[in-house]
């Protein structure tokens, strides 16, 4: 009976803990800009199709017609020669996996229409493809990341590089990066 009791009072313990934690703020959710090696920026990556941390809509996923959401950018520091553009979701099972890569992008580029590949070269993804794959997680909750680079060169990689080989070349090229975040789960 009291061997019943502490486990009582344990997990009430632990189940008011964990009401605390999920009060307290994330400061990072809610500054999806970065500040890279002491640089701070103001840069934003944002879409007007769901909110930052905000669920994704079917439209943009496997489960609708798997188009690329809309983002718009601003705040891309001068000296920019290029944007590089990856999503991933880092809640894959296999590790984190790759949806999206494009580099090369203009640095003048304030919008990126729905279902459209951005000016630039791209990377191969996961799925093998050069264009957007959508969301499209095997069981629960994934968070998708949105990651905006601005650099201080155009990169010299061929179309069809991995996003490693993209991370390598941007290594010591990174004016300032965004992030935008955005969850899903498969309809069951």
């Amino acid at each position: 009976m009291r061997r019943v009791a502490i486990m009582i009072a344990l997990l009430c313990l632990a189940s008011a803990c964990t009401c605390c934690r999920r009060a307290a703020p994330d400061p990072a959710a809610d500054a999806p800009a970065k500040q890279i090696e002491g640089r701070n920026t103001a840069m934003k990556l944002i879409s007007t199709a769901f909110a930052d941390n905000g669920m994704i809509p079917p439209r943009y996923t496997c489960d609708g017609p798997n188009v690329s959401p809309p983002l718009a950018i601003s705040g891309v520091p001068e000296g920019a020669k290029a944007l590089a553009l990856v999503m991933d979701d880092p809640d894959a099972p296999s590790g984190t996996f790759d949806h999206w890569i494009v580099w090369n992008v203009p640095p003048e580029t304030t919008a990126i229409e729905e279902g459209r590949q951005p000016q630039g070269v791209a990377g191969k993804n996961d799925f093998g493809r050069l264009t957007y794959g959508g969301p499209c997680p095997p069981s629960g909750i994934h968070t998708y990341r949105f990651k905006l680079y601005a650099l201080d060169a155009r990169l010299s990689l061929k179309e069809g590089s991995r996003k490693m080989a993209l991370e390598e070349a941007m290594k010591g090229h990174i004016l300032a990066e965004a992030l935008l975040r955005g969850k899903y789960s498969r309809r069951r």
